[in-house]
């Protein structure tokens, strides 16, 4: 299973965040990559900064004969296009896309597998529950739920949209 991270906190070219994440998931079609299932959309506040624009978060599974280095390189050409501009860590953003698991692999990068802070990013780890309640982390072998359940209560707020 290959999970993807999409959130986004400002506008982009087509719209606001949730209409950019509908957008990118669009690309991957042409970019050769299928999503095969994708999770609800939440709104997460931002962080560290909290008075920075709320993100819409999503996680979707993938289909797709990449290797990762490569599924990273079009995931940062999507975020491109849609305006992404590298900037400090955190900061509010156009498009943000990650790879958070790639089939259980266990790599130091880049990129590295699995995303190196999934296990404490509620607003990542509550959108990927909708699409792989059954997944564990590759190297600390906990599940979601046990994932979520030691977060603390400010990374559990997510307001499905």
């Amino acid at each position: 299973m290959i999970l993807i991270a999409l959130g986004a906190s400002i506008p982009s070219r087509v719209g606001m965040p949730a209409q950019t994440l509908h957008a990118a998931i669009a690309e991957f079609e042409r970019a050769g990559v299928r999503a095969s299932a994708v999770s609800s959309f939440y709104e997460t506040q931002a962080w560290p900064e909290p008075r920075d624009p709320a993100f819409v978060n999503a996680v979707a599974s993938i289909e797709t004969s990449l290797a990762p280095v490569a599924l990273l390189a079009i995931l940062h050409q999507i975020e491109r296009d849609f305006g992404r501009v590298r900037s400090p860590r955190n900061a509010p953003r156009t498009l943000d896309l990650d790879i958070v698991d790639y089939d259980g692999r266990i790599e130091g990068g880049p990129p590295t597998l699995p995303h190196p802070r999934i296990e404490s990013r509620g607003f990542v780890l509550i959108p990927l529950r909708d699409v792989a309640p059954a997944w564990r982390h590759p190297v600390s072998h906990r599940s979601v739920a046990e994932l979520i359940a030691a977060l603390p209560d400010e990374s559990r707020a997510a307001r499905r949209l």
